[in-house]
C-alpha cells in the first residue's frame, strides 16, 4: 500500500480533467519538500505560487493534445509523475501576478537541496535534454520513471492511515 493507492486512486480528482493544485494530493515526504522550497524563495525574496500538483491522466491526454506535452517517443500514460503525486510546478508571483519569466536557477538549486529533481535538467546536469521544464520539480528520478509507471516502486514509507 502506498499514497498512492490509499488516498490518490481514491480521491474524486483522480479521474477530474481540471487542472489541480491542491497540495494535500501531493506524496508527504514531496509535498513537505515542496512546502520548504516555496518558504526558501521566499526568504531569497522570491514568492512562488504551485500551479499544479496532481494531474488525472485525462488531463495529461488533454495537455498532449494542446501540444503542451512533448513526448518523445513515449505514450501519454508514460511521462510525466504529476498522476502520481510526485510533481509540481510553480509561477513567480512578480507585481501580483504569475510570471514563468526570468531565470529558475534558484528552483533547480532548491530542488536538488530537499533531493527533489528539477525540469531543467531532469537530475541529469551533464545530458543534453531536449525538454526543458524551469518550473516543474519531481520526487524521483528519470531512471526511477519507469519503475513508477510498472507499479514496482513509491517512495516513502507505506500508508497506514489517511485522514
Amino acid at each position: 500500500m502506498s499514497f498512492y493507492t490509499d488516498f490518490i486512486q481514491k480521491s474524486p480528482l483522480f479521474n477530474n480533467p481540471a487542472e489541480c493544485r491542491d497540495q494535500s494530493m501531493l506524496e508527504p515526504g514531496f509535498g513537505a519538500a515542496v512546502k520548504a522550497i516555496i518558504a526558501e524563495a521566499a526568504a531569497m525574496g522570491i514568492t512562488l505560487m504551485v500551479t499544479e500538483t496532481f494531474r488525472s491522466q485525462a488531463r495529461q491526454q488533454q495537455l498532449f493534445r494542446q501540444g503542451a506535452t512533448q513526448l518523445n517517443g513515449l505514450t501519454p500514460a508514460t511521462i510525466g509523475v504529476h498522476h502520481f503525486g510526485l510533481a509540481a510546478d510553480f509561477c513567480k508571483i512578480i507585481d501580483g501576478k504569475a510570471s514563468w519569466a526570468g531565470d529558475w536557477s534558484f528552483l533547480r538549486d532548491l530542488a536538488d537541496k530537499h533531493g527533489l529533481v528539477s525540469g531543467v535538467d531532469w537530475g541529469q546536469p551533464n545530458v543534453k535534454h531536449s525538454f526543458i521544464d524551469p518550473d516543474h520539480v519531481q520526487g524521483c528520478t528519470v531512471a526511477q520513471q519507469s519503475l513508477l509507471f510498472a507499479g514496482t516502486w513509491y517512495p516513502g514509507p507505506p500508508v497506514t492511515n489517511v485522514s
